[in-house]
């Protein structure tokens, strides 16, 4: 079922500079069986009050699972989820509220006596969102053909079920459990397309981490630290790693809990537990808590003796049924439950050190935040040797504060590009692929173990090693970080990555044509967030390669091509100032070598005059001089001209450089001569072919140039080249080294 839309584009408004997205969303499609015989057999009014239940019942879960209802068409219902923000787990929640609606409406008494069953089809891929329109009754909304797939996925399904294809599949892997049917043939479409009917939501499974923990020593020993003094000294503590999604905050609670076993040879009770995306138990995680805290999956005999030694029985009959209607159900009617939990881990906590671990805290509901800070008042107050330990966003505040001298902040950084390579191998060998992607992958991570992990699972799952696309799984946790932000910081992000690393709030203002005194403070939000990081050469860069990728993805063709215009035609000329127009380029200002930028677009520099050098040795004396031309000037690097997200192609007769053949040129004319030696601290050239090394692994990482130039052709200087406008979404962008960005 295509989506037309008949209105004028969208023009920017001051909520949405960016009226219109390139999105991934997730189309529900829900539609009766056997409508036309059930309207034969009723009365008009019996089909009226059976379409209000039907419709009632299906928007009210909708709403539940933060969907958008985009349209009714007769008795079919067409819904999108992350169409205005993602949370990144838009394919879940469609699901999820698929399988709700056909429990509900068995559950529901229907007028007439009617029997409703429904066909449920589930659809996830790239559309064109107008932000403005997405809400309920937004007809038009979307357009794409995800919107057509989910549809035709929905004909096919069988009546009560459930059915998604083969991306909701993908996103939805380990959190709901599915039964594979037979491909089905869609007109249009070659091959058949694969079919998944959803049986219902899986439990938490267990996370595996296989590589080594690389670069976070001294945070580990930092939080270490923190728990032995609140168990020694008696004194709770707070400790908060912060990092943004993929910077290894799990991996790093996974070592924590394994080298933190015993205090001064008492065992530490440890109980962990995450914040799954399951906003109808809200409890959850206080529910896996009181799980690790008995040892025990679910209420028994042996449970309740294991509660019997901390409770005295006249208590013990008043709790055992709180818990248990807490384990069962930890929606918000299990308080009771979480108030005797909480009595339990003071309890334990008086008879050995406790430390209480909740990951992923940003998607907690307050009420885990109220039953974290009471516990901790608590263990204060009473002097216990208890330390909680959450794990959540740089920029997620605290709700309810605990007192300065008992917060602790463990921030992880982005690695260095010498630590970046050494996982990147690790993950690799587990991998069984070559380490010759190493480099290939390198300047894709951007320094988070997190990216690499995602992007060695990609390559292992068959994606192509030339240039690897954006993993599915990254570009949906990435998205989800682009999305907290509200219309006008989303647009700003979206100019930024049109632009090269070290961009300036002036440039960005010319970009979006904006006045230029409303960019500083939004730059300063984003960098507060966490999404901009300052460019060792001044001015800001993009946190990470990949969110400059989703960045510039969600851009229409429309703002592509005129935010590249601006930038070719006003960012270029502002920079090209700085050039000397007879010496050539003016001297760069020094930066710190551990750098890592992709080539740059050869821009034509100014000849040279020719140099005057001796003539030979054997010369007779008073001969004159031979003149000869210099060697072309070295071509100045990425940060001398705006990035348009474009490299020369292939053939095209623009000087340019293969990426897939590093090295390899494709300009016109002869090929030029190899680059001269690279200076001492600025760098080396790749490895000799044969030798099995690979720059991430040895020291000439960490003496990586700053930018690495490109030369000229051999012979006549050639003409200026201008940039194209159109953005590659291929393309990753540079990864800027978060050390030096620190200092």
């Amino acid at each position: 079922m295509s989506t037309f839309v008949a209105a004028a584009p969208r023009v920017p408004s001051p909520r949405w500079p960016v009226p219109e997205e390139r999105r991934t969303v997730t189309v529900l499609f829900a539609d009766i069986v056997g409508s036309t015989a059930l309207v034969d057999r009723l009365d008009p009014e019996d089909v009226r009050a059976v379409q209000r239940a039907y419709f009632d019942t299906v928007a009210g879960v909708l709403r539940r699972w933060h969907g958008v209802v985009e349209k009714y068409i007769g008795d079919a219902v067409m819904a999108l989820f992350g169409a205005r923000e993602s949370d990144g787990f838009d394919a879940y929640r469609a699901v999820r509220a698929g399988l709700e609606i056909q429990r509900e409406l068995d559950r529901r008494p229907l007028p007439g006596g009617a029997t409703l069953r429904v066909r449920v089809g589930v659809a996830t891929g790239e559309a064109v969102v107008d932000l403005g329109a997405a809400r309920d009754g937004g007809h038009g909304a979307a357009s794409g053909a995800v919107i057509t797939t989910a549809a035709r996925l929905q004909e096919y399904a069988p009546p009560g079920a459930v059915v998604c294809c083969a991306a909701t599949h993908r996103a939805t892997a380990g959190t709901v459990t599915y039964r594979r049917l037979t491909p089905v043939t869609v007109a249009g479409r070659v091959p058949p397309v694969g079919v998944w009917h959803a049986v219902g939501p899986a439990g938490p499974a267990a996370v595996r981490h296989d590589a080594p923990l690389v670069g976070r020593r001294r945070e580990l020993a930092g939080a270490r630290d923190r728990i032995l003094r609140a168990v020694r000294d008696r004194s709770p503590r707070w400790v908060s790693v912060v990092g943004p999604a993929g910077s290894g905050r799990s991996r790093l609670l996974h070592d924590l809990v394994r080298s933190l076993d015993a205090v001064d040879g008492t065992p530490v009770r440890w109980c962990v537990a995450s914040c799954p995306p399951y906003p109808d138990e809200p409890l959850a995680p206080v529910a896996q808590l009181l799980r690790a805290l008995a040892g025990s999956g679910a209420p028994g005999a042996g449970w309740a003796g294991t509660l019997a030694g901390l409770l005295p029985p006249a208590r013990l009959a008043t709790a055992l049924p709180a818990l248990e209607r807490l384990l069962d159900v930890p929606d918000g009617q299990a308080t009771a439950g979480a108030a005797w939990c909480q009595e339990l881990l003071l309890r334990v906590a008086a008879r050995g050190p406790v430390v209480v671990a909740v990951d992923d805290l940003d998607r907690a509901a307050p009420a885990v935040d109220r039953f974290l800070h009471s516990l901790f008042v608590a263990a204060a107050a009473r002097g216990l040797p208890l330390a909680v330990v959450t794990l959540h966003r740089p920029d997620r505040a605290d709700v309810l504060p605990v007192a300065a001298q008992r917060h602790h902040r463990v921030p992880l950084r982005p690695l260095t590009p010498v630590q970046t390579g050494r996982l990147l191998r690790h993950l690799l060998i587990r991998a069984e692929q070559p380490l010759r992607l190493v480099t290939r992958l390198l300047p894709l991570v951007g320094g988070h173990p997190g990216h690499a992990a995602a992007y060695v699972r990609a390559l292992a799952d068959g994606d192509d090693r030339t240039l690897p696309p954006l993993p599915e799984a990254l570009r949906r946790a990435v998205g989800a970080e682009l999305d907290r932000l509200d219309g006008p910081h989303r647009a700003v992000l979206m100019a930024a990555a049109v632009l090269p690393p070290g961009f300036t709030a002036d440039e960005v203002a010319r970009v979006l044509d904006w006045p230029a005194e409303r960019l500083p403070p939004a730059l300063a939000a984003l960098v507060a967030a966490g999404l901009l990081i300052p460019h060792p050469a001044g001015g800001h860069a993009l946190a990470s390669p990949a969110l400059r990728r989703v960045a510039a993805d969600r851009l229409p063709r429309r703002f592509r091509a005129t935010f590249g215009q601006r930038a070719v035609d006003v960012v270029l000329s502002h920079r090209l100032r700085r050039l000397d127009p007879v010496g050539g380029p003016a001297a760069a200002p020094a930066r710190p070598a551990r750098r890592h930028v992709p080539p740059v677009h050869p821009v034509a520099a100014v000849p040279a005059p020719a140099a005057v050098v001796p003539g030979p040795r054997d010369a007779p004396p008073g001969a004159p001089a031979v003149r000869q031309a210099a060697p072309p000037p070295r071509v100045r690097s990425l940060d001398a001209m705006p990035f348009n997200g474009r490299y020369p192609a292939a053939g095209s007769g623009t000087p340019g450089i293969d990426r897939s053949a590093p090295g390899r040129w494709h300009g016109a004319g002869p090929a030029p001569e190899p680059p001269g030696p690279i200076a001492a601290g600025r760098g080396t050239h790749p490895p000799a072919r044969g030798t099995g090394r690979d720059p991430a692994s040895s020291g000439a990482a960490r003496d990586a140039p700053a930018g690495d130039a490109v030369r000229a052709p051999t012979g006549a200087a050639q003409p200026p080249v201008r940039p194209t406008v159109a953005l590659d979404p291929s393309d990753p962008g540079p990864a800027v080294e978060p050390a030096a960005a620190a200092a």
